[in-house]
């Protein structure tokens, strides 16, 4: 099997298969069904891809077998694709990141988590061969320290250690016992806009289907990955509910459905736009539904338009539903299950950036 992996679009690769074989089809879709965001082209017979450094690692070690070659333009974009050597260290690695896969598979995890394992034991493995050293336990206490001194956050380091200890117990078969020191859980609140803020940014949206996502994000507190998977039948105006299936942990939920959104969203319905897809919000070519990234730019060009001063996300917008609620007299217990909250603790959160309470308070300067 080869790969040609080529410059497409903005911020997008195209990955050209050719195959040798007949059993190199069952193999390819297994592989690129572990990337979230992918679509397949038809007219360029090829995957598109985020073009993001953790996805071409990604690529090269779900690939490892093939031979991968890299557009001039990707190299000079990402100048360690020269060097391939990293990823071509004999067949240990190749065998290891097989397995490492193969266990994240049988167990179910996400295609998220396991792109995220991967490409956090590959990290691991590059920093132990650039010391000369087997990837062991006694090394990553050392990595641990490593990564904090490259500033990177403590969900981030504790993101690492799980990976790298499962690829430990799983793959090389040590007997590990959780002592690995781990950074404390930073505890940061989330930026919240105002109403009138929110209301300022859809406002600033001028396409129809993207005010369409965003006022549904807003008002049914989504992730991004949950409204690009939106289909139509998910939608109820009648109970006044969203449908969102299988989202984070696997589980269903249902959430509110706006009378506000939903004319927003019926009126893009009816202009056409998404006939013949099962998708409420399809991609390019209609078959697949648009990615998470376009929905991210979409929200990061509003806030432009709308001149927010704060930085936010589209993520922001599910911090702003809940925060809103809480504010409103809502039972916290009713917004943990509209949110899909596990534990209560994660909603409780919000209490902290609520400003009912606050507002009422004098200031002493005052």
């Amino acid at each position: 099997m080869k790969l040609i992996v080529t410059l497409a679009g903005d911020g997008e690769i195209a990955v050209e298969v050719r195959m040798e074989k007949e059993t190199d089809f069952s193999i390819q879709l297994a592989r690129f069904r572990s990337f979230q965001l992918r679509r397949f082209d038809r007219e360029r017979r090829a995957w598109i891809l985020p073009r993001e450094k953790s996805v071409l690692n990604a690529l090269v070690v779900l690939f490892q077998d093939s031979e991968i070659r890299f557009s001039q333009g990707l190299q000079n974009e990402f100048p360690e694709l020269r060097e391939r050597s990293v990823y071509d260290d004999g067949n240990e690695i190749t065998s290891s990141h097989r397995r490492l896969l193969f266990e994240l598979q049988q167990r179910g995890y996400s295609r998220q988590t396991i792109r995220t394992y991967l490409s956090q034991v590959d990290r691991f493995i590059r920093y132990c061969r650039s010391l000369d050293h087997e990837p062991t336990l006694p090394f990553l206490s050392q990595y641990n320290v490593y990564l904090l001194g490259q500033n990177k956050s403590h969900a981030y380091v504790n993101q690492a250690i799980s990976a790298i200890l499962f690829y430990l117990r799983h793959v090389e078969g040590h007997s590990v016992s959780e002592t690995i020191a781990r950074p404390k859980k930073e505890s940061k609140l989330p930026v919240v806009l105002s109403r009138n803020e929110v209301l300022r940014l859809l406002e600033a949206v001028a396409n129809l289907k993207h005010r369409a996502i965003l006022s549904l994000v807003y008002s049914a507190g989504l992730h991004v990955g949950e409204v690009v998977r939106l289909r139509n039948e998910d939608i109820d105006p009648e109970r006044k509910t969203l449908h969102i299936r299988q989202s984070k942990g696997r589980k269903d939920r249902y959430t509110v459905l706006s009378d506000a959104a939903y004319e927003v969203v019926r009126s893009y319905r009816g202009s056409g736009m998404a006939d013949d897809s099962p998708w409420l919000f399809p991609g390019q070519d209609n078959r697949g539904h648009l990615s998470e990234r376009t929905v991210q730019k979409v929200f990061e060009q509003a806030a432009r338009n709308a001149k927010l001063a704060k930085k936010a996300s589209v993520h922001t917008l599910r911090h702003c539903f809940a925060t809103h609620l809480l504010e409103g007299g809502n039972d916290i217990r009713y917004i943990q299950q509209l949110l899909g909250h596990q534990s209560m603790r994660t909603t409780q959160r919000y209490t902290h950036v609520s400003v009912k309470n606050i507002s009422q308070i004098r200031s002493s300067l005052d």
